[in-house]
């Protein structure tokens, strides 16, 4: 079935290959929605899970990742046309004084590749801007990424700062990076704490679910 090699070309970081396909499937008369969830995301699931059993690396991430943007050039006017929406809204960020992205970007594919719409505010990001941000994009979750012990003491100073501005119950705050492990989560206050970025998009889309079955 044409969306199984969707799945499978995406997979093999094969873009010009997706990009055909899906314009293939389009033709067929498939849902821009079934193409989407059957096709382009179970391909990015299936590559998020090899990634967190050390079964494939960082570069086939990163090139699975562009096919499936390949193929979301050719789906986004349809399904923004058709009204379909992704399962909830991510702001993700390296924190002030920090300014490694390769976690951060990979977090952010995670996502996208479990339908959750990603809003990235970049690397060195101060916490006005962050809660300007909550303020201006009503996201569900926000993902604080320190990859330096010096600034992972940033996270907590956002959360503060989410819960002095009243925005902090509006959004769920995941937290990362390599100095940072679930008790220092839990001391910050934190909704959730992930080792990896496959990890980090299965607790987001879990959060997600949770609250929408509410």
């Amino acid at each position: 079935m044409i969306l199984n090699d969707i799945s499978l070309s995406l997979q093999q970081g094969k873009a010009k290959e997706v990009r055909l396909l899906v314009q293939n499937a389009i033709l067929q008369g498939i849902l821009a929605c079934d193409i989407l969830d059957n096709g382009l995301i179970t391909g990015m699931q299936i590559i998020g899970a090899k990634f967190k059993r050390n079964e494939v690396f960082v570069p086939e991430v990163l090139i699975a990742a562009r096919a499936m943007n390949a193929g979301l050039e050719i789906l986004r006017p349809i399904l923004v046309s058709s009204g379909v929406k992704f399962i909830g809204k991510a702001l993700i960020c390296t924190v002030k004084g920090d300014l490694h992205d390769i976690g951060k970007n990979l977090v952010k594919m995670m996502f996208e590749g479990q339908g959750i719409e990603c809003i990235d505010l970049g690397v060195d990001v101060e916490s006005e801007t962050i809660l300007q941000a909550v303020r201006d994009h009503s996201p569900d979750i926000l993902c604080l990424s320190a990859l330096l012990a010096t600034t992972m003491v940033e996270q907590k100073e956002v959360i503060l700062a989410l819960e002095k501005a009243g925005l902090r119950s509006q959004v769920k705050v995941l937290v990362g990076g390599a100095p940072v492990n679930l008790e220092y989560a839990n001391e910050i206050h934190a909704d959730g704490y992930a080792p990896d970025a496959a990890s980090a998009a299965e607790l987001a889309r879990a959060l997600l679910l949770q609250r929408s079955s509410r």
